[in-house]
């Protein structure tokens, strides 16, 4: 008998739960960005090194102990209340759902962004999908997203298309907006 893959949802699956990141879990994200099919892979000791030196500042969505979505992100050296995403990742069985935009908001109210008063990214000139996401962030923020030249397409050693800046901010936040490291979302999916 086959097992199920962890990177398939069924539409009887428990909820998500949403934590920090931790060192044992470089792997399953460097398994989550190749499944997703369509973010830039790393090396495996990158996400290795990402997990377990910026685990605070990343976020693991997981159901059944398989992660299935992760926003991977840290605080700039020379930026300390600034929140930079590196990657947002979601399987595509959960794509089309908010769930995007939900990574993202719990992402910024782990405790250790919860202080930060800017979200940075770069996306890159032909992802929409990324680029509307971060544009909804910043209206459910009520905060301006400004969109500027940042890595252009002669940095990057091979043909790759240019990646604006997106700073997003100052956010608006709530008093208690902070989740517990492993709050289960209020969605099965």
């Amino acid at each position: 008998m086959s097992r199920p893959s962890p990177y398939t949802t069924r539409s009887t699956s428990p909820p998500l739960h949403f934590r920090s990141a931790r060192p044992a879990d470089g792997a399953s994200l460097c398994r989550l960005v190749q499944a997703t099919g369509g973010l830039e892979p790393n090396t495996p000791y990158a996400y290795l090194l990402l997990a377990s030196d910026f685990g605070r500042t990343c976020l693991v969505a997981e159901q059944d102990g398989h992660v299935m979505g992760a926003v991977i992100g840290y605080h700039p050296p020379e930026q300390p209340r600034t929140a930079f995403v590196w990657q947002v990742g979601l399987l595509p069985a959960l794509r089309g759902k908010g769930m995007g935009l939900e990574l993202l908001q719990r992402w910024i109210a782990l405790p250790a962004n919860q202080d930060c008063e800017w979200v940075t990214a770069t996306v890159a000139d032909d992802n929409a999908a990324s680029q509307a996401l971060f544009k909804r962030f910043a209206a459910q923020h009520g905060a301006p997203c400004e969109v500027r030249p940042h890595f252009t397409a002669d940095l990057f050693p091979m043909e790759h298309p240019a990646e604006p800046l997106y700073r997003i901010g100052p956010l608006q936040r709530t008093a208690g907006a902070a989740v517990s490291q492993t709050e289960p979302a209020d969605l099965a999916v």
